[in-house]
């Protein structure tokens, strides 16, 4: 065994630094900085402290550690997410970076070009050691905020290891080390989760949407917050007491550290940069955190990874031009067919026993189909004044050092569509020891969260009474390890987004009994004409130096119903209703900290069934994945609600009380659920795969596109091999994830039904021969988006990719427009896009996401294109669309489209950004940490892959 945090040396953090004892070679960087602030005319108290002497004294003692060196983590760009404004101007003018801010990049970047020939014994490369403690020779810096906590910082990532003996100290102390990891972030996301961006943050256009999409998910008034709390306090037993407790002290540990910070005068440099704090004369606060705002902060989280289903509306308009086109019965068919709600050929987690959930009825009831032409949607924004009616900028006088950071937050401080975009993200791999080298089970795992700078999850290690785990947590809401590693076992989780969220048509009303109209208020409840309640946010922002913005405000207004939020309003027979909105976790999404909790309690989790026990108290749509030294689980999480009979959960239903959620009470938003038994769920399978592919059989898919070809495939195919092959090492499961995360989804699973329709005949252009000849030779050397070499930025097959990219959205439309006709076709694009390449602009942060194949139509081209080779096919399209269903009219489409694809340029296929000239194709896919902070870091290649990740295998157990 490895010593655990044995004598080190430690501070009592006299003035609060971040990092009181650095390595010798951080004191360069901190001349620099010093030098940087002297160039640039500010004073050396904006400057981090340099490091302060300090005394041995001994820790108290570790956790007994059963992985034995077998665990690693990594989790870019780095630790560190906090930059004083001298080093925000020191990364902005020099390129340099405060320590620990970017040095997990670099390992994490390698595993791209480093894979194929990883070992156990190389994984140390692209991976941090995630023991338990601090070796003491390793030991960084120890501060202790309090006399019952010590945060021990290592030399090589400065990871916080907080290690409390008391319950409480060690709350505050993962407090405390988060405000030093992740302050400004934490402030943004809790001013986010009030529907507060722009007075925080800045107008800038993407910051006003950011905030509308955020707001119309999750208004809440500010009772609603300590509402959550209180449901807490008189539903969650002990533990849901003890849980409010844990937060408050971590609460009070972020007000220690910020109070500090700010008073020393190091505090984040963004606080200057958007005008709260003067960097002259420290006026200015950063404002103490509230309980309350934790909840903010959970909803953000919810939002964003544990949300599913809804979209009824959209599904219904589609529906709608399917039905125009063919009529009420072959239309409802040639939809249902599109949906694939339980696809026979969709890759599936648990590959045995059925899990029936929201299927459709063979009579449905109750559905509120809308009247052609009369949908609009609710309107949100009013009252636009100033730099919210226009795209006015304002300069404000700045001294001249600041000149380089003008302006950084013009285009957003987070992406415009964070919210309103389709999520599904994460990805696991986990094998029986039953088939792995060492006996013991093999996960590789993590969640796929996108790429900011500071990355939204932090690491820490937890040691203190009834805590003991390390793993990420998401900033602001980590009381406990998320995702993570107790002592002898390992969880993650992956978003599986199963279908909470339902649609209900109310029916509008006038008080005094006369006619209502589609803007009406009033709506009927159980037979009473009754009230809607106005959730409202009023914004107001000035420019600052960050965000030029000029000075504007405006007001959100969400209307709320006992059936949810007013999302459209339409009529139904004529009849005037608003469609709402009625997610099972609204004012429910701190509920789920019972269930971390538990993850966090050694005296809980011992084994796989405990482990689906704890995972159960979680509310969000996750699936869950464990591993220890003996066994290997599944278990999906969620507040799946009981619906009434025969109501179809995918399209809109009537707002009266026998299409209710069972047991529906609208005061609290609870209802009857699904109990555990029927959740997918499953110990010991030979092996587990999840890329949010679908469940188990009949565990309906919340939308669309979970058929034959998913990226899950990627994953499935792969893991499959190397369990019938047997001896499976922690080094073969990574270079399996990592193949599949270069590799094109389309060029896959896909091209090889395009290139048998193709060369179904002899190709005579010579051009189009020339290409096909290329994409053949591509697909043979396995599809892959991958350099030449490590720093090439040139990929292998550049001619063949390019096709790819410019042929797959042209080849869709040739094959199925033509028969599905500009209505219907159009209206299926709504429910599912067509195309997700890496180069597109989607997943968590827009463009250079990394995450990419999740969402498109390969599925559906898959099967068309077997249908018309006249191969099987299970659960076949209701029509066959390519060519309308003849090979060769079928063949000559999919080469006039390949003809138009050919002649595009790269700079057409690629037409650069802020981040990449036209042209570039190896910029257009590589993944761009988004700066949330001040802080910016270089692009690394593609790869589909977690952004946290675990590779673990436990070798003994308590």
């Amino acid at each position: 065994m490895r010593p655990r945090i044995a004598k080190p040396t430690r501070t009592r953090d006299p003035i609060g630094s971040r990092n009181p004892i650095r390595p010798v070679r951080n004191r360069t960087l901190t001349g620099t900085v010093i030098a940087a602030a002297a160039v640039l005319g500010l004073g050396a108290a904006l400057v981090a402290p340099l490091p302060q002497p300090a005394r041995a004294e001994p820790a108290a003692a570790a956790a007994t550690d059963y992985c034995r060196g077998q665990c690693a983590d990594v989790l870019p760009p780095g630790a560190n997410g906090n930059a004083t404004l001298v080093e925000i101007l020191g990364n902005r003018a020099f390129g340099t970076h405060p320590e620990h801010s970017t040095d997990q990049l670099g390992p994490y970047s390698n595993l791209a070009g480093g894979y194929p020939t990883l070992t156990d014994d190389k994984l140390a490369g692209f991976f941090n050691d995630s023991s338990f403690g601090v070796p003491t020779d390793q030991v960084a810096s120890v501060t202790k905020p309090r006399d019952d906590v010590t945060i021990t910082r290592d030399k090589k990532t400065g990871v916080p290891h907080i290690q409390g003996t008391t319950r409480e100290g060690t709350e505050f102390g993962a407090g405390y080390a988060a405000a030093q990891d992740r302050l400004w972030l934490m402030d943004l996301f809790r001013h986010v989760g009030r529907g507060e961006l722009t007075p925080f943050a800045g107008g800038a256009a993407a910051n006003q949407g950011l905030e509308q999409d955020f707001f119309r998910q999750a208004p809440y008034a500010e009772q609603d917050y300590q509402g959550q709390i209180d449901f807490i306090l008189s539903h969650g037993g002990e533990r849901g007491r003890q849980a409010l407790a844990d937060a408050q002290a971590y609460v009070d540990g972020i007000n220690a550290y910020a109070k500090k910070a700010k008073d020393g005068r190091y505090f984040p440099g963004e606080y200057v940069l958007t005008g709260h704090i003067d960097a002259i004369t420290n006026a200015g606060e950063i404002q103490p955190f509230e309980l309350t705002d934790l909840i903010a902060l959970a909803s953000v989280v919810g939002a964003l990874f544990g949300n599913g289903g809804g979209g009824e509306v959209e599904s219904a308009l589609s529906l709608l031009a399917a039905q125009q086109k063919y009529g009420l019965a072959e239309g409802t068919k040639v939809w249902e067919s599109f949906r694939e709600r339980n696809d026979p050929e969709a890759v599936l987690t648990v590959r045995e026993g059925s899990f029936p959930y929201a299927d459709k009825p063979a009579v449905p009831k109750g559905v509120a189909m809308p009247d052609p032409g009369s949908i609009t949607p609710e309107q949100l924004v009013h009252d636009r004044r100033g730099g919210a009616a226009t795209k006015a900028r304002t300069a404000v006088k700045t001294p001249g050092s600041l000149e380089k950071l003008r302006g950084i937050y013009d285009h957003g401080v987070l992406p415009r569509d964070l919210f309103s975009r389709k999520k599904g993200m994460s990805n696991a791999l986990v094998v029986s020891g039953k088939y792995t080298a060492g006996g013991h089970p093999v996960a590789v795992f993590g969640p796929q969260t996108g790429y900011f700078a500071p990355q939204l999850l932090m690491l820490q290690e937890l040691q203190g009474p009834g805590i003991s785990a390390r793993g990420a947590a998401f900033a602001g809401v980590g009381m406990y390890v998320q995702l993570g590693r107790g002592q002898d076992y390992a969880w993650s989780a992956t978003t599986s987004a199963q279908d909470i969220t339902d649609t209900y048509a109310v029916e509008l009303c006038s008080p005094d009994g006369g006619t209502p109209g589609k803007d009406a208020t009033y709506y009927r409840f159980h037979g009473d004409c009754v009230a809607m309640d106005k959730l409202e946010r009023r914004n107001a922002w000035k420019p600052t130096v960050a965000d030029s913005t000029a000075a504007g405000s405006y007001r959100m207004q969400v209307y709320r119903t006992r059936y949810g939020l007013v999302t459209h309003r339409a009529t139904v027979g004529g009849k005037p209703v608003a469609y709402t909105s009625l997610r099972a976790t609204y004012r429910h999404e701190a509920d789920s900290i019972i269930g971390f909790q538990m993850l966090n309690d050694p005296g809980y989790v011992r084994d796989a069934k405990s482990f689906q026990g704890a995972v159960q108290h979680i509310n969000y749509t996750f699936n869950w994945f464990y591993a220890d030294s003996r066994q290997t689980a599944y278990y999906n999480s969620g507040l799946n609600p009981a619906r009434a009979a025969d109501v179809d959960a995918t399209l809109p239903v009537r707002g009266e009380a026998a299409y209710e959620w069972r047991d529906f009470d609208p005061t609290a938003n609870t209802a009857a659920y699904t109990p555990p038994a029927e959740h997918p769920q499953s110990i010991d399978q030979d092996y587990y795969i999840s890329w949010n592919n679908k469940l188990a059989k009949d565990y309906s898919a919340a939308g669309f596109g979970n058929g034959s070809v998913h990226r899950g495939n990627l994953l499935d195919d792969r893991v499959r091999a190397l369990v019938d092959k047997g001896g499976v090492t922690r080094a073969a499961l990574t270079r399996a994830m990592a193949e599949a995360a270069l590799t094109d989804l389309r060029g896959e699973d896909v091209l090889p039904e395009l290139l048998k329709v193709v060369r179904s005949a002899p190709i005579d252009d010579p051009k189009l021969a020339t290409a096909v000849g290329q994409l053949e030779v591509w697909r043979s050397a396995g599809a892959q988006r991958r350099e030449t070499s490590p720093g090439s930025h040139t990929y292998g097959h550049p001619d063949a990719v390019r096709i790819m990219d410019a042929w797959w959205p042209l080849l869709v439309e040739a094959e199925f427009k033509p028969g599905l006709g500009d209505g219907l076709y159009d209206a299926l694009r709504a429910n599912l896009g067509v195309d997700e390449a890496p180069s597109a602009g989607h997943g968590p942060t827009g463009s250079h996401a990394g995450s990419s194949f999740q969402y498109g139509w390969w599925s559906y081209v898959d099967k068309d294109l077997r249908s018309v080779l006249g191969e099987d096919v299970k659960g076949s399209l209701a029509k066959r669309y390519c060519g309308g269903g003849e090979l060769a009219v079928c063949r000559e489409a999919l080469l006039t489209s390949l003809r138009k694809a050919v002649v595009k340029t790269a700079a057409e296929v690629y037409p650069g950004d802020d981040s990449c000239a036209a042209g570039d194709q190896w910029c257009a896919d590589a993944i761009v940490h988004r700066p949330v902070g001040g802080l910016t870091h270089d692009k690394i290649s593609w790869q589909n892959r977690p952004t946290y990740q675990q590779v673990v295998e436990f070798p003994a157990h308590r």
